[in-house]
């Protein structure tokens, strides 16, 4: 018989890995998008995950069972990534930065000196699989761009206590379980966190599931526009103050009028078919991988554009230019024609 340290055999070891893996790892996707939430970025997401399970994995053995698995869970990734946010600055889009929106008529300018916000592809979720319903709203819920963003603004510990409340559900005794505080002290984080978003997310598009037949009609419409390099069409689906934004690309555009202007004058597309869209889901929202044309005929990725659709129009663009992004999707490193 083998003897591990501590005293454990390794027949018990194997048993209790087996307990620890069943009981944790359909919780991997929504922990996934809880680390996405605290910061922002999908591959940090991946690394906070990696380091929750390791932790929750040495210190399984003495679980004691006074929470669900699924709350300790959530108390280690918080913290987890309470420890990272020390270590790094907010997240922002270009719209965050408090500058007026940008001339479309002068040249983009790129700011790799920062990090910004970054999208969360649902294959990064759910991988191949087609998710339950149920299990799909709840992890969906809260990753859309605008809520992220706007959760950039609040200080780490104000953020982990609006989205273990507001979003995850969590009770204000699970909260300060999971933030190391009293009740009072994460009621009063809640209050603050609220109060400085206001209504500051009530410009989230619709997901996916959420889309009526007239909205998935104007995503169908919005990439077909594209691929005929139709500016007209592409506006047209629109709201008349919607918002295009690149990061890294520091500006944001403003209004139908602006956003033609911008895709007229700065899109290295000129026709027909230079561009093509491959549909997707980012966020929990409609998306497109955006595919150029190079000399070769070869169309290969340009940027993936997250949508949001409110009533009927879209209402804001973030097109991310991220190869990155296209693999976490699951999308192709090149189009044939």
């Amino acid at each position: 018989m083998t003897v591990l340290d501590g005293g454990r055999t390794a027949t018990a070891q194997a048993a209790t890995d087996t307990t620890f893996e069943e009981l944790t790892a359909p919780l991997r996707g929504e922990l996934l998008a809880h680390c996405y939430r605290m910061l922002g970025s999908a591959g940090e997401a991946e690394d906070m995950v990696q380091e929750t399970y390791l932790r929750a994995w040495r210190a399984f053995h003495s679980f004691e069972g006074r929470s669900s698995v699924r709350t300790w869970m959530y108390t280690i990734a918080t913290n987890t990534c309470l420890t990272a946010l020390k270590r790094q600055s907010r997240r922002p889009l270009p719209s965050g930065l408090g500058q007026p929106p940008g001339d479309p008529r002068v040249p983009v300018v790129e700011d790799r000196s920062r990090d910004w916000l970054e999208p969360l592809p649902d294959r990064m979720v759910w991988g191949e699989a087609q998710p339950d319903p149920a299990e799909a709203a709840v992890a969906s819920e809260g990753v859309q761009l605008a809520v992220v963003a706007a959760l950039q603004d609040l200080p780490p510990r104000q953020r982990a206590a609006l989205v273990l409340r507001d979003v995850l559900q969590l009770s204000a005794a699970e909260t300060a379980e999971a933030l190391g505080c009293t009740v009072a002290a994460a009621n009063s984080a809640l209050q603050r966190a609220r109060a400085t978003l206001g209504d500051g997310v009530s410009s989230a598009g619709r997901r996916v599931h959420e889309l009526t037949e007239g909205e998935r009609e104007i995503f169908a419409r919005f990439c077909e526009a594209f691929e005929r390099y139709d500016v007209p069409a592409v506006v047209g689906v629109m709201a008349d103050q919607a918002r295009w934004q690149m990061p890294p690309f520091d500006r944001y555009y403003l209004g139908r009028q602006a956003i033609a202007d911008l895709i007229g004058t700065q899109c290295p597309a000129s026709g027909p078919l230079d561009l093509r869209m491959v549909p997707t889901v980012s966020n929990g929202q409609p998306a497109a991988g955006m595919y150029l044309r190079g000399p070769d005929g070869v169309h290969r990725p340009f940027q993936l554009c997250v949508l949001d659709i409110v009533d009927g129009q879209v209402t804001s663009v973030v097109g991310f230019f991220s190869p990155d992004a296209f693999e976490q999707a699951g999308l192709p490193g090149e189009l044939s024609s």
